[in-house]
């Protein structure tokens, strides 16, 4: 049982807060919880907090900030809120949803102005859902730098980072409040923590096979790339606990994890132009369509296999991403100077190959849409030399979670809340919809940063 009464704990600690994962949710959650001038535990099962926040692209919507603003681009968090009910046909959680959108901008200047978070506006990103250039990150980094930034500022904050501390019960009164936490040492050694308030950033359940299968199904054949430790523990703490959960079968799924290497490519170099063919050196989809779905298209082609495509300009765009240059130096992407050239290194047929990046120049010096509904801008051009890398689909990290407030309180199935129970990130229902389909580049770390936040801030309200 993974809820134990409280009759069954051996309290050694207390803290106020008490954060069961130190991820981006985790972290940013215990920042924000010692602003608001509670004291914090976070559990981090790893020797380094990390978790699937290390592992994203770093990209973060904040419509209506100000980089936006000077980037000249006009934005709003109605827009966003907008796009988002659009992509996934208004099924996504409104409440949530909206917060999220408003929350953005001010979360992403919180950390910048109040923790010296470096944040460059990401421009040509109008694409993939966003119906305006919205994305933020760290300069030339991802995931893993904007991780130990967090970590770096959290620790100076005051905030106690227990790592190697798995936590694997919680302790409940009959009417469930919770009352701390027990974690187990690498050796074995278990300790309980008591506390006033509790926060669930343990991520998803997308390193829990069983639950995958039973919940996603279609998509449990692709490559997990998301945090091992990732089991579903917040899903059944919560459950347990009475909680309501929304979405389960909702994901993020992906099209271009480089195999065999197993890196993730950042997008960018497809939004400005490249293709995808499969193992017949043929078009399949709307490269420029969200990538989430896409990682069934990918797992639906011969071999459930794939291949992207680069001219010279696209391969220029990609190689302004950290992960991308990775890729390259560990010799993922193949370099040629002519079409049947790229195709003999990539192991494709040529005629079919030709044809592909050959219809990319018609169809943009035409202006017209290909079959699958694509426009290529007449500056996309591919031209040489050209670049290309095998990759397979993949899905990165679950979507459905423990249904929230506008506070992060974790709702019952009556929809009251629990009584000290937040959560945020993975461990809460996302604002993406059901399925793949309403995923939007940036919807993983805006719930994670967002919801992380609020849920310091309720939690610390409660607690002190």
């Amino acid at each position: 049982m993974n809820v134990l009464p409280i009759g069954e704990a051996r309290f050694g600690t207390t803290a106020p807060v008490v954060i069961a994962g130190g991820g981006g949710t985790g972290l940013t959650a215990a920042l924000a919880a010692r602003a608001a001038g509670a004291d914090v535990v976070v559990l981090e099962r790893h020797p380094v907090p990390l978790g699937n926040t290390s592992m994203s692209s770093g990209l973060i919507p904040g419509p209506g900030s100000a980089l936006q603003k000077a980037a000249g681009v006009e934005d709003s968090p109605e827009r966003m809120y907008e796009d988002i009910m659009a992509l996934t046909a208004g099924q996504a959680d409104p409440v949530v949803t909206r917060v999220c959108a408003e929350q953005g901008a001010p979360t992403l200047e919180w950390l910048a102005n109040t923790f010296g978070l470096p944040l460059e506006f990401a421009p040509n990103w109008e694409a993939l859902g966003h119906s305006r250039s919205r994305l933020h990150r760290i300069p030339g980094g991802a995931g893993d730098d904007l991780m130990r930034h967090l970590a770096t500022v959290a620790e100076r904050s005051g905030v106690t980072i227990l790592t190697d501390a798995h936590a694997t019960h919680l302790f409940a009164h009959a009417d469930g409040h919770v009352a701390g936490a027990r974690f187990v040492r690498p050796d074995g050694t278990r300790e309980d923590v008591a506390c006033r308030a509790l926060v669930l950033a343990t991520s998803g359940f997308g390193g829990n096979i069983d639950m995958v299968r039973r919940y996603m199904p279609e998509i449990a054949e692709a490559v997990y790339y998301g945090w091992e430790h990732n089991r579903g523990d917040a899903v059944v703490w919560g459950r347990a606990l009475g909680a309501a959960v929304r979405h389960m079968d909702a994901y993020q799924g992906f099209p271009a994890l480089a195999d065999p290497h197993r890196i993730s490519l950042h997008f960018e170099g497809i939004v400005a132009g490249g293709i995808q063919v499969n193992a017949l050196g043929e078009r399949f989809y709307d490269e420029a369509d969200s990538p989430s779905p896409a990682g069934l298209q990918v797992l639906r082609q011969p071999g459930r296999v794939a291949y992207v495509i680069y001219g010279q300009a696209q391969y220029d765009v990609a190689m302004t991403r950290k992960r991308t240059k990775v890729a390259d130096e560990l010799g993922a992407i193949k370099h040629a100077a002519s079409i049947d050239e790229l195709a003999a290194k990539l192991g494709l047929p040529a005629p079919p190959l030709r044809a592909a990046i050959e219809e990319t120049e018609h169809l943009g010096a035409r202006g017209e849409a290909d079959r699958f509904g694509r426009r290529f801008a007449r500056d996309q051009r591919m031209r040489p030399p050209f670049h290309g890398i095998r990759v397979v689909a993949a899905y990165y990290h679950t979507q459905g979670g423990l249904v929230v407030d506008a506070d992060a309180r974790v709702l019952g199935e009556n929809g009251v809340p629990l009584p000290n129970l937040y959560a945020g990130g993975g461990a809460a229902c996302g604002i993406s919809g059901p399925g793949c389909r309403g995923y939007l580049p940036g919807n993983g770390l805006l719930t994670a940063l967002v919801l992380g936040r609020l849920a310091g801030q309720s939690a610390a309200r409660q607690a002190t």
